[in-house]
């Protein structure tokens, strides 16, 4: 088998078209390397020491020193230290798999114990530092944007629940980032995100095989009558399960790729296709498009080849989907369906309100949005958010909002290319490119929907950040494996 491959591989090495189309790549990559704006963009952002002296850092820094005063005094630090109440990694990795599965408020309480968790271990060691990352100040100014959106509301009740629910949510990304401290620690926690993503898969499965699901949900039965059902596992409704999926298919995808054993290769595999699966199965359009543009980051980073390979693999693909598919796939901007109808419909009365509210917003949540948009409305839509996330945001924390969330994103992508333009080690690089890939997908599944409707996927989400943060730094953590380098790697 092997002999094959080498043969393979010589005959193509020898193709005039392949030398020329990498000759072609190589020329271009390295003019891309070369220029201003990539060099800029993976040099480092602002150093840990100026980091350190921001308002932020002093203001913590002062607080932990508080806390750790107040336990010496007590002798809590004696009674607390080593218990699992100061082991942050145990409620970390209890949210990451039950986040899809147990109800908002039983996650909300989750989540809240992971706080408490870390700050009790802070306060047994003075030595304990807060972990840096670029993106971490842009995600405390929007959590403070948000608080101040919730108290600035239009209806300030109304906006309390979903304003604290994100900016809790929001803040999970340094929870995440804090509560893990080791190599080992951090594959684990990616492994066991990849499997609780194949359970809810399986049950999405279920419910398609086995007829538990509603008639017609979701569906405009003029156009795609064939569609018997979407599938939505467990979260009640199929775009919101494409969102999910979204975040965790290329960690799965990464797994493949970082184990060693067979058996463990072909499990991952197996947790892959049962994802891949399911997500064909919820018949979302946003969630299809989020996933063949992540697919693309993946294998192009992976390795400049797939660019080929990806567009024989498209071809291909037109032709063996089934009808259902690729009618549901192209269907996408058909204003004669009834859902892209209602969607421009919804998008054009939020731009126009935004005109108005376009620098406080009109606050978080659903009573917020239901409040004003009726008076802007077209042909009386009824509508509990915009369905789209940059135009939520905007709703939500004005003007303000959108321009700390996209330089979130900015510093994020700016954080892990850097990262992965240094990095040596494979396993490392292939979990960054997971972590590119998987929010690389979920912003573009945004424009076709308001991905944060669902505080649970809100939840995944800002956890995946800190996630994509802790692979940046994948070479730092103790039990770094010096064997594992690939100078050579594409």
């Amino acid at each position: 088998m092997e002999g094959s491959e080498r043969s393979m591989q010589k005959i193509l090495d020898a193709s005039i078209i392949y030398r020329f189309l990498s000759a072609v790549y190589s020329w271009f990559g390295v003019q891309w390397q070369k220029s201003f704006f990539i060099r800029r963009f993976l040099s480092p952002g602002l150093s840990e020491r100026v980091s350190e002296n921001s308002i932020f850092s002093r203001v913590w820094l002062s607080f932990h020193q508080f806390l750790c005063f107040l336990f010496e005094k007590l002798r809590l630090n004696r009674l607390l230290q080593g218990s699992i109440f100061t082991t942050p990694y145990i409620w970390i990795f209890a949210t990451f798999v039950l986040a899809p599965i147990l109800p908002t408020m039983a996650i909300l309480g989750l989540a809240l114990v992971c706080i408490v968790s870390l700050l009790l271990s802070f306060a047994c060691n003075r030595d304990q530092r807060l972990v840096y990352s670029p993106p971490n100040k842009y995600v405390l100014l929007y959590a403070f944007v948000y608080i101040i959106a919730t108290f600035t509301s239009v209806t300030v009740s109304g906006s309390l629940l979903g304003g604290a629910l994100t900016t809790l949510f929001v803040l999970f990304t340094i929870v995440t980032q804090n509560s893990v401290s080791t190599r080992r620690q951090l594959d684990a926690l990616v492994y066991a995100f990849v499997m609780s993503g194949t359970v809810v898969s399986a049950y999405g499965i279920y419910q398609y095989l086995f007829n538990a699901l509603g008639a017609t949900l979701w569906i405009d039965p003029k156009m795609f009558a064939e569609i018997g059902a979407r599938v939505y596992s467990t979260f009640d409704n199929p775009n919101v399960l494409a969102e999910y999926l979204l975040l965790v298919i290329p960690f799965a995808g990464a797994s493949i790729l970082i184990v060693k054993k067979v058996l463990a290769r072909f499990f991952f595999i197996g947790c892959l296709g049962v994802m891949l699966a399911c997500m064909v199965l919820t018949f979302s359009r946003g969630g299809w498009l989020g996933l063949v543009f992540a697919a693309a980051v993946f294998f192009i980073m992976l390795d400049r080849r797939f660019i080929l390979a990806g567009i024989a693999g498209l071809i291909l693909l037109y032709f063996a989907l089934p009808d259902v598919v690729l009618n549901r796939f192209f269907s996408i901007g058909n204003t004669v369906d009834s859902s892209t109808a209602y969607r421009v419909s919804i998008y054009t009365a939020t731009i126009v309100m935004l005109r108005d509210f376009w620098f406080t917003g009109i606050g978080p949540g659903t009573a917020a949005f239901n409040r004003i948009y009726p008076l802007y409305s077209f042909n009386a839509a009824v509508a509990q958010h915009s369905h789209n996330l940059y135009l939520q945001i905007m709703c939500d924390a004005g003007i303000v909002g959108i321009i700390v969330f996209l330089a979130i994103v900015f510093s994020y992508f700016r954080n892990l290319f850097s990262s992965f333009s240094r990095e040596s080690e494979k396993s490392s690089r292939f979990l960054q490119i997971a972590a590119i890939s998987s929010v690389t997908g979920f912003l573009v599944q945004g424009f076709t929907d308001h991905s944060f409707y669902n505080y649970r996927v809100t939840l995944v989400f800002w956890a995946v950040l800190g996630l994509g943060a802790l692979t940046a730094r994948r070479g730092l953590l103790k039990g770094a494996e010096p064997d594992d380098k690939d100078t050579e790697y594409r």
